[in-house]
């Protein structure tokens, strides 16, 4: 046999066993949600109720980023080794895209609440679909990952809004207690009322509505460690999946 033979044959056989080494390769399998949202009372709760514990909270901020206090927020939420869902608008994230990154690489996920925080109720299919399309491809261009849940601004959705979330890829959530910092305002405000308030209201599976709002942020701590003593788990919400 002569030398070009010997060579092509050593190639082919290369290449066989390179083909027959990538079959025998086990692919990754898709990991399991261990949580998912109750469609009617907007809880979370575990898929295997025998193997995971319902006394678990899901902690969100709206209307972010915001320069100042998303560090605060995210300062605390580490102190506490919890995980949190961050809904954020267009106009933030052009400006900060820098704490977009900073939430993303901290471990958290980035929640799609709409481009511009209008009523999307009321708007047109094509409205809707570029208010939640623009906020996918500002997020998937800062970190590489688009946003899975929804939250509508004012909590105000309908059949249109749930069909252009679905086209994508967005899971429309809302709440189980509505913290109203949002109803506090610079001039009057109680964080200890404010984290009180959210206490008595707790529940298994708790979906709590809250904002990137300075008395918010001073609240946090007191919260985080009231929920702690109760025996509450903060859930990551990279382990809920879809409805």
């Amino acid at each position: 046999m002569n030398t070009g033979k010997k060579v092509l044959y050593c190639v082919i056989a290369a290449i066989v066993i390179l083909l027959a080494t990538a079959c025998s390769i086990e692919k990754p399998q898709a990991v399991e949600p261990v949580y998912k949202i109750h469609a009617a009372t907007q809880t979370i709760v575990p898929v295997n109720p025998g193997q995971n514990s319902d006394k678990v909270v899901l902690l969100t901020f709206d209307d972010g980023p915001n320069e100042g206090l998303n560090e605060q927020i995210l300062a605390t939420l580490d102190k506490h080794k919890a995980k949190a869902i961050f809904f954020m608008n267009g106009p933030q994230i052009e400006r900060g895209k820098n704490l977009v990154k900073l939430v993303h690489n901290r471990g958290h996920m980035i929640g799609n609440h709409s481009w511009d925080h209008i009523d999307l109720s009321a708007e047109s299919k094509e409205q809707v679909e570029k208010q939640l399309g623009d906020v996918q491809k500002a997020v998937k261009d800062i970190t590489g990952t688009a946003p899975v849940f929804f939250r509508p601004p004012f909590l105000a959705f309908n059949d249109v809004t749930v069909e252009a979330a679905k086209a994508s890829g967005l899971t429309v959530i809302t709440l189980s207690i509505d913290s109203r910092d949002w109803a506090m305002t610079a001039d009057s405000n109680d964080p200890k009322a404010l984290a009180q308030r959210i206490v008595d209201q707790m529940h298994p599976g708790a979906n709590i509505l809250m904002h990137e709002l300075p008395w918010t942020a001073e609240a946090l701590d007191g919260l985080l460690s009231k929920l702690t003593e109760l025996e509450y788990e903060f859930v990551d919400p990279h382990t809920i999946g879809p409805l």
